[in-house]
């Protein structure tokens, strides 16, 4: 674990009640992590603020004095996110978990440290969902979600995190409280700041409050797991899927490889072959059509099997697609998981992107299954390792950079969902090129003094 930068935090006694700061070891090294592989950082202080004027308080008083604030939420971030690389401060936001429903406008205004299962749980009495869909739904929250422009499976059909934003209150780094965007369908009044804030991972403020937008829960789903004799047959499926018009609730790619790591993790006896999982979501007979379209798409591309699961069985499977990583990390004692990627590449190059990491995989000697959202074309890889073996880590370093600049040259993007956290800041500019310049004026514009969660997105200067 690193130390990070000492600073003197003794200020926030006198900013907030002595009950929510907090300086205790064992506290403060709860969050010096998250979910991801990279190295654990301590705060010097951990603050839990209950309204949107105490983070007000606290950034103000932190910017004054040039100590780092980090927010944190369900720690959940798999690009190390969260982690309070230069010390200072830890923002914990679990405390802010306010749910107001508006069902008559299908929207609903929550609290940044509301839990994604714990929304839909709410609205569910209401037919409604927050649908993006993520793996980490028991943990993540919705500040987290806001702050990485979170999605999931479910994002073919329904869109990622920052396609339900109406509106957000955000705190900026000098303690400023400002609204971006309003609680309606759409707005053409002024530069969409909401936007800027979505996906900046609290590198320009913090998100105290937002309103969604809702989609009613589908009355009917029909799911098939699927199984191909090669991985370009079962990518190419998904993307004329996709050509077709169709909009699956979910489309989900597991190669073979993953199929048995899940199969010795869980016992589950898939057909270790690439494979898809397939979930159509609808509210009449037109789904029984979509069904049939899809199913034909997957047999004209050679499909081995198509088999309806539903009930019990399916939410099994798909439990055991949320669990991958634990399946990935059993499977072999001395392998740790080097990495969770989530390239993007447009959908027809999901096939080629697919056969990169397989070459890459082979050429650098290192285990790289993979599985994804394909209706997106989202594919997260996950390159084992022997910690203990350095010529081992240095080849999947290697081989992560080169699968990421691989979807970079397809014209596709390095994250579409975990974020540029600390591991992919070297590609920003390889992807976005002069326009990282803007980024860097819109970051030194909002936060001059550098505090909120340094060392995150941006290139070092």
């Amino acid at each position: 674990m690193n130390n990070g930068d000492y600073f003197d935090c003794n200020f926030l006694k006198e900013v907030l009640p002595e009950a929510q700061v907090d300086f205790d070891k064992s506290v403060r090294e709860r969050y010096a992590s998250d979910a991801s592989v990279h190295s654990s950082t301590m705060p010097d202080a951990v603050v839990s603020p209950r309204r949107t004027t105490e983070v007000a308080s606290v950034l103000s008083a932190a910017n004054d004095r040039g100590v780092p604030v980090t927010p944190y939420s369900g720690g959940s971030s798999l690009e190390g996110n969260a982690i309070p690389v230069r010390g200072g401060i830890v923002l914990n936001m679990a405390e802010l978990t306010s749910i107001d429903v508006d069902a008559e406008n299908l929207q609903v205004t929550v609290g940044p440290g509301v839990v994604y299962d714990d929304l839909n749980d709410a609205l569910e009495p209401h037919r409604l969902q927050f649908p993006p869909g993520i793996s980490s739904s028991d943990v993540a929250t919705i500040g987290g979600m806001i702050a990485n422009n979170a999605s999931g499976a479910n994002a073919v059909r329904y869109g990622e995190t920052r396609d339900h934003v109406r509106r957000l209150e955000v705190v900026l780094p000098d303690g400023r409280t400002i609204q971006c965007g309003r609680n309606v369908v759409k707005t053409s009044a002024g530069y969409s700041l909401k936007d800027l804030f979505i996906g900046s991972e609290g590198t320009l403020g913090v998100v105290t409050e937002a309103t969604l937008s809702l989609t009613s829960i589908p009355t009917r789903k029909r799911s098939a797991v699927v199984t191909f004799d090669a991985e370009r047959d079962a990518c190419r499926a998904v993307s004329e899927i996709i050509q077709s018009g169709l909009k699956p609730g979910a489309i989900e790619y597991v190669d073979a490889e993953s199929v048995g790591y899940v199969n010795e993790y869980t016992g589950l006896g898939l057909e270790p072959t690439p494979t898809l999982l397939v979930e159509l979501h609808g509210n009449n007979d037109g789904i029984d059509d979509d069904v049939s379209v899809a199913r034909s798409i997957c047999e004209d591309n050679d499909a081995l099997s198509w088999v309806d699961e539903d009930g019990d069985r399916m939410e099994e499977i798909w439990q055991a697609r949320r669990n991958i990583l634990y399946a990935y990390e059993a499977h072999r004692e001395e392998w740790s998981l080097a990495a969770d990627g989530d390239v993007v590449v447009p959908i027809a190059r999901y096939p080629d992107i697919v056969k990169a990491i397989e070459r890459i995989a082979d050429h650098h000697d290192i285990p790289i299954p993979v599985c994804g959202h394909a209706g997106d074309g989202n594919l997260h890889y996950s390159p084992l390792v022997d910690v203990d073996d350095e010529d081992s880590v240095q080849r999947v370093d290697r081989a992560n950079q080169e699968i990421i600049e691989a979807a970079i040259e397809m014209g596709g993007t390095s994250t579409g969902e975990h974020g540029i956290g600390l591991g992919k800041t070297e590609f920003l500019e390889t992807e976005h090129g002069e326009a990282v310049e803007i980024m860097q004026m819109i970051k030194e514009s909002l936060d001059p003094n550098g505090v909120m969660n340094p060392g995150k997105v941006l290139p070092e200067p």
